[in-house]
């Protein structure tokens, strides 16, 4: 009974470490100059940029512009401004602050003055120094550090993508499998029990200092030591109670832990692993298969919250992989290190290995999108889960049931919403109608190797359940509206292209060369467009000389309210809409051109008297988007701005406007 409480006990200061530390974090904005010494605990050098983490009073993240000569252990001052990491500013998508406290990231700065001030002395260091310049030797160094250094970050992202879509990301993160292979070394090298216990927790330690104690890996070494405690001290501690402990003692330690997928993946994993030792019975392959079933489902609502997208083959694919990635490619790997000359044996290996994932992630039938889930949805899931395993066939009809539903769910959307998606200096506008029926009003144009759509549109989609688009428009030819359009539809289904009106310029050609090969409809120069029993109307139909003034102009009502979509339309355009339209007060308007002082005239924006306007626009844009004059035309109706309301989220509820903002 003792026991049960102290578990209890542990385990209720975690929650509330947890709860307290995520509501400190936000809350606490943090912006100053500074005068910083630190040690260097990670480092990885890019094309055009080094990033390093330096250990100071906290872990600060630093982004310098340039190759430099640093090593593992090295002290340097640092001198500029530290502040807090940005959050997504885009509806359910990747949350770099988040993921950096979870490694105990507590500020970034970028380009500060850096000075060595003393080389490394320290021998740990040293030999982690001695570990990395010799794999940065090999070939096959991506994976290498992946296996020895817990370094997925030289794979590339085309790559880790194919991992994702087949769900095996996790066979490159050292964990539980992983180790379970050096300790099976281990325990047959070394006979004596008491020898090879402090041998197993000497390897531990040894292995979180060069991995960088990576969250997974963290989980597994704490458990470890725990279950050789419990074994020593005769406490008694069931194997359920351990992984229970060792979560507990972990957020404890670092509360900020609850961000880190990595983690929660693995805890949850082991845990439903543990509670299903009976049912995973039969011959071997029987058993691996039950394994990998019983990891995908514990893992299924972790997958839909961070990921929204599954792939129901991953059972069996993982029943096939598992095996040949713990017993043949991980070890070989680990010789490979020791042993030079099988460095392009290994090489080959992986090589085939990446051809295999590629092709088993192009098999696209038995992937789903999974709408992001409540976290009272996931607590659901996970006692009909523990239900079902301990009552075995009892609940599995629910269990069922519920995940039919979930996959299905873009059809229970009842209510309309517009959001206004922050793509920098660009636009790009969802329209969401009842039983998931999307249109998009642009896309964003690329920057650099980021690509708006793969990064948010898609995931945004995939989050609500919505796995095609209904009709994609594009304002008008301008790479800030359309220079996403080609990565949208090659990646994700559309039913039908809207252009505007007047010729096609080269941009728009591009993508009309796409749109034939994937035999997908388009149209140009519109006047109305049915959707979900509502209509959009393209109030410019006029031909003018250049794109902007070509820019289809939308208006439309949802549940009473009126919206309105300005694309780069210029005043021009405006006087033109005015003296051929009655035009009624407008809800809520989309801005043109982003605030240019060519657009939103003062006679304009009087008569549609605005009461909410939208302008898309980039931080510190060079064109000095939005224009003062611009926002004092505006001032009547309130104004969200996307470089300081990130994306903003427009939702008819019981005939009410409601607005929610992802602020950076």
């Amino acid at each position: 009974m003792k026991k049960k409480i102290i578990i209890l006990l542990i385990v209720l200061i975690a929650i509330l470490r947890v709860l307290y530390t995520h509501f400190i974090y936000s809350n606490n904005e943090y912006n100053k100059y500074k005068r910083i010494t630190g040690i260097v605990t990670f480092i990885k050098e890019s094309k055009d940029k080094t990033t390093l983490d330096v250990l100071s009073k906290n872990k600060i993240r630093i982004t310098i512009y340039k190759n430099c000569d640093y090593e593992y252990g090295d002290e340097v001052l640092l001198s500029g401004y530290f502040k807090n990491s940005w959050d997504n500013t885009v509806f359910n998508t990747f949350n770099y602050n988040k993921y950096l406290l979870s490694k105990k990231v507590k500020y970034i700065s970028i380009n500060p003055n850096i000075k060595i001030t003393k080389r490394n002395n320290n021998v740990f260091y040293k030999v982690k120094n001695l570990i990395i310049n010799k794999i940065r030797k090999y070939k096959s160094y991506k994976y290498l550090s992946a296996f020895i250094l817990g370094d997925k970050s030289l794979i590339e992202e085309s790559t880790k993508d194919n991992y994702r879509n087949i769900c095996i990301s996790h066979l490159f993160s050292i964990s539980g499998m992983h180790i379970g292979v050096l300790l099976f070394v281990i325990n047959h090298l070394i006979k004596k029990e008491r020898i090879r216990e402090i041998i197993i927790l000497i390897f531990l330690v040894f292995l979180l200092f060069i991995t960088n104690y990576t969250e997974s890996l963290l989980r597994c070494a704490c458990f470890i030591t725990l279950a050789l405690a419990n074994k020593k001290l005769k406490l008694g501690l069931t194997t359920e109670a351990l992984i229970i402990v060792t979560a507990s003692l972990l957020f404890i330690y670092n509360p900020y832990l609850i961000y880190s997928v990595g983690f929660i993946f693995s805890v949850l994993i082991t845990y439903f692993v543990i509670i299903s030792k009976k049912i995973i019975n039969g011959n071997y392959f029987i058993r691996l298969l039950k394994l990998s079933l019983i990891c995908f489902l514990s893992s299924l609502p972790i997958i839909a919250f961070s990921f929204y997208k599954v792939n129901l083959l991953s059972p069996i694919i993982n029943t096939f992989l598992i095996p040949i990635v713990s017993v043949i490619i991980f070890p070989l790997g680990l010789i490979t290190f020791f042993i030079p000359f099988l460095d392009k044996v290994f090489y080959y290996v992986m090589d085939f290995f990446e051809l295999v994932t590629s092709i088993l992630s192009s098999v696209k039938f038995m992937t789903f999108s999974l709408a992001k889930p409540s976290i009272i949805v996931i607590f659901l899931y996970y006692i009909i889960l523990y239900l079902s395993i301990k009552k075995k066939q009892k609940y599995i009809v629910v269990f069922i049931i519920i995940l039919f539903i979930h996959l299905n769910i873009s059809f229970f959307i009842t209510k309309p919403r517009v959001i206004y998606l922050d793509v920098g200096q660009g636009d790009s506008s969802l329209i969401i109608y009842p039983k998931g029926k999307t249109v998009l009003i642009d896309t964003g144009g690329k920057y650099g190797n980021y690509s708006i759509v793969k990064n948010s549109t898609i995931p945004l989609l995939n989050s609500l359940g919505i796995n095609k688009l209904s009709s994609l428009i594009i304002t008008h030819g301008d790479f800030d509206h359309l220079g996403e359009a080609i990565n949208l539809v090659e990646n994700f289904k559309v039913e039908k292209v809207i252009f505007n009106c007047g010729p096609y310029n080269d941009l728009e050609k591009e993508l009309i060369k796409v749109l034939d090969k994937r035999r997908i409809k388009y149209y140009s120069c519109i006047k109305e467009l049915n959707i979900a029993k509502n209509k959009l109307y393209f109030l410019q139909t006029k031909e003018y000389d250049n794109e902007n003034d070509n820019s289809n102009v939308i208006y439309t009502e949802l549940n009473g309210y009126k919206f309105m979509f300005m694309g780069d339309a210029s005043i021009t355009t405006e006087k033109e809409i005015l003296n051929k339209y009655n035009l009624p007060d407008i809800d809520v308007l989309k801005v043109g051109h982003h605030g240019s002082r060519t657009s939103s005239g003062k006679d304009f924006i009087d008569e549609i008297n605005p009461k909410y306007s939208i302008v898309s626009v980039g931080k510190n844009n060079r064109y000095g988007h939005p224009n003062k004059e611009v926002l004092d035309n505006l001032a009547n109706s309130k104004i969200y701005r996307t470089d300081e309301n990130g994306s903003i989220m427009f939702k008819i509820k019981n005939n009410k406007l409601k607005i929610e903002t992802c602020s950076p």
